[in-house]
C-alpha cells in the first residue's frame, strides 16, 4: 500500500495558483535546466494537453521559465520570471503540441546553449507538485526527481552496471531505485540511479573513469526549505 505524506495531501509550498501548473511546472523545468547544464540561451517549450490550454491563465509559462532560470517553486521572483529571462538574455517561446499518449500536463523542452549544444527533455507534472522525467535527448527513461539521481549514458556491454554499483557500494552510497534503458542490444544504454545519499564530485569522477561510460549527470532533488 502506498503511504501518503503531508505534502501529498496539502501540496507543496509554492507561488500559486495550481500545484500541477506552477509548483510541478517549476520543479520539472528546474530539473530540465540541470540536465542541460549552464549557459542556456534559448528554450522552446512544447506544451501538451491541459498545459497547452491554460499555460497563461494558470501561470505555467512563468513557472516553466522560472525553473529554467534555476528558481524554486516557492521563489517570490517566479511571477517576474519572463522579465528576468529577458534581462538575462535567455530567449523563451511557447508552442502547443501533440506529444502523443502522455500525461495531459506534459512539456518537451528544446534547449539551446551558448556553445551550440542542443538538449531535449520531456516530462510531466503529475499532481501535488510531483513530476516525472520521461525522456532525455530521445532516450526513453523514467525518474521522479525526489531523490539524488544519476543519469549515466554508457555502452551496452556486460559488466558495466556491476562496475558502477561497485563504486557506489565502496563509497557507501545506498541505491533506492535503479533502472536501465537501452535503444538496442550492444549499442547505447542509460542507467538511472536514485540514491539515498548525495553523490560527491569525487565519486562522480570515479564513475566517469569507467571505460564504457559516455556521460554522467547528477540531479539533486528540489525540496522545500533547501
Amino acid at each position: 500500500m502506498k503511504r501518503y505524506g503531508v505534502f501529498d495531501v496539502l501540496g507543496p509550498i509554492m507561488i500559486g495558483p495550481s500545484s500541477s501548473h506552477t509548483a510541478g511546472a517549476a520543479r520539472l523545468s528546474k530539473i530540465a535546466g540541470t540536465i542541460a547544464g549552464e549557459e542556456i540561451n534559448d528554450v522552446k517549450f512544447l506544451l501538451h494537453g491541459s498545459f497547452a490550454k491554460t499555460y497563461k491563465g494558470h501561470g505555467t509559462d512563468r513557472a516553466l521559465v522560472a525553473g529554467i532560470l534555476g528558481m524554486d517553486p516557492w521563489d517570490e521572483r517566479l511571477k517576474d520570471s519572463l522579465k528576468i529571462a529577458e534581462e538575462k538574455g535567455v530567449r523563451v517561446s511557447f508552442e502547443e503540441a501533440d506529444l502523443g499518449e502522455v500525461h495531459p500536463n506534459t512539456v518537451k523542452f528544446l534547449i539551446k546553449k551558448e556553445n551550440g549544444q542542443e538538449v531535449e527533455v520531456m516530462g510531466s507534472s503529475i499532481g501535488g507538485g510531483s513530476i516525472i522525467i520521461t525522456e532525455v535527448d530521445g532516450q526513453k527513461l523514467e525518474f521522479t526527481g525526489e531523490y539524488p539521481t544519476l543519469i549515466i549514458e554508457h555502452v551496452d556491454t556486460p559488466g558495466v552496471v556491476s562496475k558502477v554499483t561497485s563504486i557506489l557500494y565502496d563509497n557507501h552510497i545506498n541505491i533506492a531505485f535503479m533502472k536501465v534503458f537501452r535503444s538496442s542490444k550492444g549499442r547505447s544504454a542509460t542507467m538511472i540511479f536514485e540514491t539515498d545519499n548525495n553523490v560527491s564530485e569525487e565519486i562522480e569522477n570515479k564513475i566517469k573513469s569507467v571505460e564504457e561510460i559516455k556521460s554522467i549527470k547528477t540531479i539533486n532533488p528540489v525540496k522545500e526549505g533547501e
